[in-house]
Order: C-alpha cells, then structure tokens, then sequence
C-alpha cells in the first residue's frame, strides 16, 4: 500500500507544529507515528549524505516506549540500522547525532500532558528548518498494511535493541569539557527532578563540575512542568525548599529536558526570557535571534551588536540565527521557554587555558543555568544581583488550555480586522496605576491612556500602548491553547495585567 506524509496527518490529526509533531496518545497510533518516521528516513536519503542508520530516544510518558517501537519497525523495514540511545535528553540525542553526522528522532510530548505525545526530527547538522519539514510532508511510503491492527497498533512490535550508551556518555562531557571540574566548586545546588528525562543526568553534570546537589520531589508519575506557565504547586514547592535548605540556586526542566528552569536562593523561577539574557551575556555571546514575544531588555540592556526578532519556534530561531552568522561572531539563540541555542562553536579563555564549546544549534536546557551559574561564582554574586543589572521589564505568560486552534484564530481575525485591540485591552489601562511612584521630581506619573501604538504580527498578534505595555495573543502551535504575553516597566503591574486579559480571553469560550 501507497500513503502520503499529506494523507495521514490529514486523517489522524497529527501534525507538525513549533517543534516536531505532536498529537492526542490515542491519534498517534502505531501506524501515524511509523509513517511519519519513514517519510523522514526517505527525506533524509534524498537530501543528506549520511549513512543509513538513525539514532532514536525518548522521555519518560507512558506512551513513549510504544512509539520507540513503532519507529524501529520504521528503520528495519526501510533497510535502516537503528540505534537505540535510551531515556535521554533532546539535546543529547541530537548532538549524538551532529557527532556521528546520522539523523536522530527524539519521542517527546515536551511539557504538555500525559495524554499526548510528539516526535521530535533532527537532520545530521541539526534540528529540522520549516524547509525540511515541508520535504518529509512532501513524502509517500509503500508498506504492508497488514502489519496493523484496525485500531493502528502493529501486530507484533519489535523489541528495542540494546541501549547505545554513547550519546548520554557525550553529552554528561559535554560542560565539565569547556566550564573544567571546579566551575561550580563551593556552590549547592537544589534539583527538582519531577519526571524529566535528564533528571539524573543534571545532577551528575553539576556533580562533575564541584557543585554540591540536593536533588528533591523525584516522581514516577509524569508531571507535565511547563517552563513558560509555572504551575503554582512548582512555585510554591521551590520556594518551601528554598527555605528549609540552603541553596544558591535550584535547577530543573521540562519533561525531554530541553527547557530549563532556574530558581535564585528563595526559589523564584526565573522567566525563559530572562535567563536566555543573563545567559548570553554570560557567554559572551555577540549575535542573538530570538521570538518576538521575548522581553525587550534584550534591546535595552546594550550588551549585544545584533538582535534578529523571529517567529515563535525553534526551527524561526534557527533559520534567525543563521542569518546573524558572520566570521568570527559568536552567534546564539533563544526562546521564552528558556531553551537555549548555540548556533557557531564558542571559545572562551580559562585559567589553565583556552577551551572551546562546539554549537548545538537546538534547545538546550543545561548551558544557559550553567553559564549563569558559572559567572555568579566567578564574581561571587548571586542570582538576584545579575537581575538587577537588567533593564526593568516583567513578561509573564499564561494560556486557556483545552481551546481550539481554530477558535483561537478566529478570534485574532475578529481583533485584527475590526480593530478591537483598544477597546478589548485598552480599558486595561484608562485608569492611573495603582503601582505608580512618584518620578525624581516628586511628581506622579500621568495615567495610562491605552491607545496603541504599534501592532507586530509577526506571530499572533502584538499590541504595544502608549504607557508602554504590550499584551501579545497568540494560538499555540503544538496543542489546543491560546496564549497570552504580557510586559511592562513593573511586576506587579504585569500580574495585574496578565489577569485581566486572561478575564477577558476567559469569556471567548462562549
């Protein structure tokens, strides 16, 4: 039997979104995710020049395995070896396969619930552009039919090979490689290890590199932690730990440990955005692209030549990064989930000598808390003194889950077309702030108007008004949520404003 790439993600609801494809356990059959491999093994033969072998990985979901297996039926019936790199990383496998020059499939649902999962594609020089994922849509695949059930399930699924142990070796010599054995020599360090995938594998970098770690709240019951919508059982349990034991900093990710969260000594999550600058500046990092729905201290806090604003998703980072690519510029990337992208190899001088950190050009959660961590103990701050040092702009984030793409967009066309941004969002504003302070001069500040002055829609849709506030809508591209982003010059002001657009998307529901 013939099948397209088109026709199965047409007919199961599975498809590509910001990072990889994603779906609802139930529509991710067997056959949807088998198809979806070989359509790729196929586009990899036509496109890269690269052995025929693939290196798979996976999380820790309950559904996971399944879908391991299900691509090894792929790589065997299309006369592809396949190496089995087990429970790691997204950025483990994918260097793995930058390493080996072999492409690489990571079976991750990220941070969204149990109930989905997703697929996650590199190419051997990295993860896959739009480009690509338009090549691997573009595919059709002959296979037996029969080796399904009617429900989509094989048959008689082959077991998984042997775990190759190289790419979680690889990836664990990774920093000690570049930051050496004592970067982090008298520092203690909590991790809230939850179900993420790299759970261990953070403790045992951190170990490696002097720290003293206090790892705490280890689950077997996968914890969709979302590292852009903090769940208040994780700010409250970072903060009780904080408390009761001492710590410099707490380190955790998302479920395939891609996306990072970093707490300060009170155990206060860092936003995504934040991190992403603290960290680049850090590393000393000259060129940066990033989404739009950033923070703009990046703009504000001078320490960077170049800044290339993209769309939301790691394959528009990438495709920004490589346009800020020049010689001998070290260039990075990203987003405001706090992955971090290193685009071109960077070297940095160290007491004993000159090393140098090779690109990994797809999120990773680990360099951006390491290299913060890294600068607080070279300077003997802490967190909170690197924060201080940005320009003060607050972004929060929050979505309504379970709210139809469809719906979502229908709603920007409704906001962009009778130019409802003023009227919905502006009330927001039409009264003095209640968080004002009085300038240099003594005086209050004149209140907020709420008339837009600049729309960005570049992704979703981005108002900025004239107090200074922006409030950014934008429908999710991996799950049925609509988001919302929300910044200004005052944190208590962004709560208060996050709360009242999430009132008003709230009454979209109908």
């Amino acid at each position: 039997m013939s099948i397209s790439m088109q026709d199965v993600m047409k007919e199961s609801g599975v498809a590509f979104g910001t990072s990889g494809a994603r779906g609802l356990v139930t529509a991710m059959t067997d056959r949807v995710c088998y198809v979806y491999a070989r359509c790729f093994i196929k586009y990899c033969e036509a496109s890269y020049k690269c052995e025929r072998t693939i290196a798979i990985a996976g999380d820790l979901r309950p559904s996971t395995e399944r879908i391991l297996k299900a691509l090894v039926k792929a790589g065997e019936d299309s006369a592809w070896k396949v190496v089995y790199c087990g429970r790691i990383p997204s950025p483990a496998i994918a260097l793995y396969g930058i390493d080996k020059a072999l492409p690489t499939i990571m079976v991750t649902g990220s941070h969204i619930p149990a109930d989905r999962n997703g697929i996650k594609f590199n190419h051997p020089k990295g993860e896959i552009s739009k480009k690509d994922e338009q090549g691997i849509v573009s595919q059709s695949v002959d296979f037996d039919e029969s080796i399904f059930d009617a429900a989509g399930m094989l048959k008689d699924a082959p077991a998984l090979p042997a775990v190759e142990m190289e790419a979680e070796e690889n990836y664990l010599k990774r920093y000690p490689a570049f930051f050496g054995s004592k970067a982090l020599q008298g520092l203690t360090i909590g991790v809230y290890q939850h179900s993420a995938v790299g759970r261990d594998i953070v403790v045992k970098v951190l170990e490696s590199l002097g720290a003293a770690v206090k790892p705490f709240a280890r689950s077997e019951t996968f914890i969709p932690v979302d590292t852009e919508a903090i769940r208040k059982e994780d700010e409250d349990l970072a903060r009780d730990f904080a408390h009761k034991d001492f710590v410099d900093a707490i380190f955790s990710t998302d479920g395939d440990s891609d996306r990072p969260l970093l707490a300060d000594d009170t155990g206060m999550w860092l936003r995504g955005d934040v991190l992403g600058i603290l960290a680049a500046q850090a590393l000393g990092i000259k060129r940066i692209a990033t989404p739009v729905s950033c923070n703009t201290s990046l703009e504000k806090c001078g320490s960077f030549e170049k800044i290339c604003r993209t769309r939301i998703g790691s394959p528009y980072v990438i495709a920004g990064m490589e346009s800020l690519v020049d010689a001998n510029v070290s260039v990075a990337g990203y987003e405001a989930n706090g992955g971090f992208l290193l685009q071109t190899d960077l070297t940095r001088k160290f007491e004993d000598g000159t090393r140098t950190l090779p690109a990994l050009p797809t999120r990773d959660a680990l360099l951006p808390m390491l290299a913060v961590m890294v600068r607080v103990r070279e300077e003997r701050l802490c967190v909170v003194d690197l924060l201080k040092k940005l320009p003060k702009r607050f972004t929060l984030s929050d979505r309504l889950k379970e709210f139809p793409t469809a719906t979502s967009k229908a709603k920007l066309a409704e906001i962009r077309e009778q130019k409802l941004g003023e009227k919905l969002f502006g009330a927001l504003r039409a009264k003095p702030s209640r968080f004002a302070k009085p300038g240099a001069d003594g005086k209050m500040p004149a209140p907020f108007h709420g008339d837009i002055v600049s729309i960005d829609e570049t992704d979703g849709y981005r108002m900025e008004f004239d107090s200074g506030d922006i409030v950014h809508l934008r429908p999710s591209g991996n799950a049925p949520e609509f988001r919302c982003y929300v910044e200004t010059g005052d944190k208590e002001r962004s709560a208060e404003l996050l709360a009242g657009c999430m009132k008003i998307m709230e009454g979209w529901r109908g």
